[in-house]
């Protein structure tokens, strides 16, 4: 038996409401409602006149207090309460609830249909309360259609500042407003550049198509970099660069760390390559602010994190912990390096090290068997006149 059961009514914006005789039914039969101020000002002339309303706003702790010891919610939520929906949070946090959903349209289905717009491979991310991680991915990828759910912040207009800031400019924007809403409704298309001066109303959302492929290489040349200063040879080589990255594995990894980013060649490849990545970069130098921004713009590579400083006094707590690390610099403090990332690494996690000289190779075979990992593979390579590199993977 369920302790709870939450009838989860999907709706537009559609002021002139109507629902099928089951979902009113529902609502009919109910007690106790629930679902945002805007749902409310919509379905309040339907509900019984002793109805209860637990409006859903932040914090959700504080709503979910409301919810305890209730045999049954009814809960108004918009479009498909399963897409990034409301319903999935009551699965989280509410696991042992019986759910039941009547999903309406959701913002992107509807806007593709008033566009007449084949959605059926589009990738839809939501920037409601949350980070630009995946709309960045699906950027990085070139995918042909892009589906963005926004919120106050996240506006169309600053996605598109976002996308033309990194080289994206190979899409042309379509916008949502208030979209089942017969009076307020509103339609927009245009290029991002016009995009980042508009204003849109609330709610809105929008759909990228691309008008161009934009080329991502596989493995860029050393040459392309923004380098420090009269130092050209401060930066991983790509051929160098390519087999770390293989080794740690990226593919099947979450949270990656590069220490001693420089130029951040290394994050850059790895951002590329693996936009799932969460990606944090650490440097001392002050120039690698200016170095990693500059070619992280250049290369299109937006998401990763930049710490500045000295990585053994740098502050780690709220940043996600790495399941895949290279170090790319450790200014003759390798074993205390080691020692600080074997704290914050989770369990079958990697460690890389590029190993120039004889002395540091040595240096990490012991610091790593000081703090109890192994040395799993080794690659001995060589390019050009350059010297011979090992690189060495610990776990």
């Amino acid at each position: 038996m369920y302790k709870q059961r939450f009838i989860v009514i999907g709706m537009t914006d559609d002021r002139e409401v109507w629902f099928p005789p089951e979902v009113q039914s529902r609502i009919a039969g109910g007690h106790v409602f629930s679902g945002g101020a805007r749902h409310h000002e919509i379905v309040s002339h339907l509900l019984p006149a002793d109805a209860r309303w637990i409006e859903i706003s932040v914090p959700l702790d504080a709503v979910f207090e409301q919810y305890k010891g209730l045999p049954e919610v009814v809960v108004f939520a918009s479009g498909d309460p399963l897409f990034f929906g409301f319903a999935n949070t009551l699965r989280r946090r509410l696991p042992e609830a019986k759910i039941v959903v009547y999903p309406a349209p959701n913002s992107l289905q509807l806007l593709s249909q008033r566009l007449l717009l084949d959605y059926h491979g589009m990738r839809c991310v939501s920037l409601t309360g949350r980070p630009w991680d995946d709309f960045d991915a699906a950027l990085i990828r070139g995918e042909v259609l892009i589906g963005a759910l926004t919120d106050r912040v996240k506006t169309p207009a600053a996605a598109a500042a976002r996308m033309l800031e990194y080289g994206y400019e190979n899409y042309r924007m379509h916008v949502g407003v208030a979209l089942g809403n017969r009076e307020e409704e509103r339609l927009w298309s245009g290029s991002l550049a016009e995009a980042t001066t508009m204003e849109f109303g609330f709610p809105n959302c929008f759909i990228l198509e691309r008008t161009t492929a934009r080329q991502r290489s596989f493995g860029i040349p050393e040459s392309e970099f923004e380098g420090l200063p009269g130092r050209p040879n401060m930066i991983t080589k790509m051929p160098y660069r390519l087999l770390a990255l293989s080794a740690l594995d990226l593919q099947n990894r979450h949270s990656f760390w590069d220490v001693g980013f420089c130029t951040g060649s290394v994050s850059i490849e790895a951002r590329l390559q693996f936009p799932h990545l969460k990606i944090n970069a650490f440097e001392i130098r002050e120039e690698g602010r200016a170095l990693l921004g500059t070619n992280a713009r250049r290369f299109g590579a937006p998401g990763i994190e930049m710490h500045i400083g000295d990585f053994l006094a740098a502050d780690l707590q709220g940043i996600p912990a790495p399941d895949a690390v290279f170090i790319g610099g450790h200014g003759g403090r390798l074993p205390e390096m080691l020692q600080r990332i074997n704290e914050v690494l989770l369990p079958g996690g990697v460690i890389v090290f590029n190993g120039v000289s004889e002395e540091s190779r040595a240096l990490f075979r012991q610091s790593a068997a000081a703090v109890g990992r192994r040395i799993t593979s080794t690659m001995n390579v060589a390019v050009d006149a350059f010297n011979p590199i090992e690189i060495l993977k610990a776990e």
